[in-house]
């Protein structure tokens, strides 16, 4: 099985307040992008990277000795998640890819058992176009709301101002499309996608109900739900390392 892993990562990460690029910034001495190398390696072909005008040359420099094929695309303009993960289309156009990956840069903490879950999941009979590792939660930031038969029916955002429930089921940053998904279907939905009402944003998430709608999508429950937290806030980094620091495994 051959995949491509799309990293949207160009955010500057300045709620962290750090001197360096969000995706540079060291997570128990080791940058998050280098986590994530290390992390996906076993299961991925080739990296894309998405990053901003500003350190895509740095990254260039960052991962020019990685040995994994790595290629950096540049997101121009901050007009959202699914703009920016659209970027990798020309390298997995290029490849002979089956699957394409994708994970946000700060999702460092994710389980190699969940990342196993994963790479089954699309080879589930009748065959999903998207599969993914969710949460439950209290007090969610994204919550995943599903209709009379389990099926994924809306997005709720609480940066958006939507009202969201006391406990809720999220994503966790990181989804498994069919190459298919990935080259006919979001660039279908790109093409009139729903707009954050709040950011005014092109968001990657409501393309989740919008292809369950007419394909399958397969959920399953990560690990461990302290997998789920990103990497946006100083407190959030600690969070994050204490968890590594407990873990058998704390990450490849």
């Amino acid at each position: 099985m051959s995949r491509v892993l799309v990293i949207p990562a160009a955010g500057l990460g300045s709620r962290l307040g750090a001197a360096v690029p969000k995706l540079l910034v060291p997570v128990a001495g080791v940058p998050m992008i280098d986590r994530l190398a290390r992390l996906y390696r076993p299961h991925v072909a080739l990296i894309v990277l998405i990053a901003h005008p500003s350190f895509a040359a740095q990254l260039r420099q960052h991962v020019a000795a990685w040995p994994l094929p790595v290629t950096v695309a540049v997101q121009q303009r901050p007009t959202g998640m699914l703009d920016a993960i659209l970027l990798g289309a020309d390298a997995v156009q290029s490849g002979r890819s089956d699957e394409v990956w994708i994970t946000w840069c700060d999702q460092v903490g994710v389980s190699p058992a969940t990342i196993e879950r994963l790479s089954s999941a699309l080879a589930r009979d009748p065959h999903p176009a998207l599969a993914f590792p969710t949460v439950t939660s209290e007090r969610p930031y994204i919550h995943l709301g599903r209709d009379a038969r389990g099926r994924i029916s809306s997005v709720l955002h609480r940066r958006e101002g939507d009202v969201m429930p006391a406990v809720g089921e999220s994503d966790m940053g990181l989804f498994a499309l069919t190459r298919t998904a990935y080259l006919d279907e979001l660039p279908r939905y790109a093409a009139a996608p729903e707009i954050g009402r709040v950011t005014g944003e092109r968001n990657f998430l409501p393309f989740i109900p919008w292809l369950a709608a007419t394909h399958r999508v397969v959920t399953f429950p990560s690990v461990d739900p302290m997998e789920a937290i990103g990497v946006n806030t100083p407190d959030d980094l600690v969070r994050v390392e204490r968890y590594l620091a407990s873990r058998a495994d704390p990450g490849r």
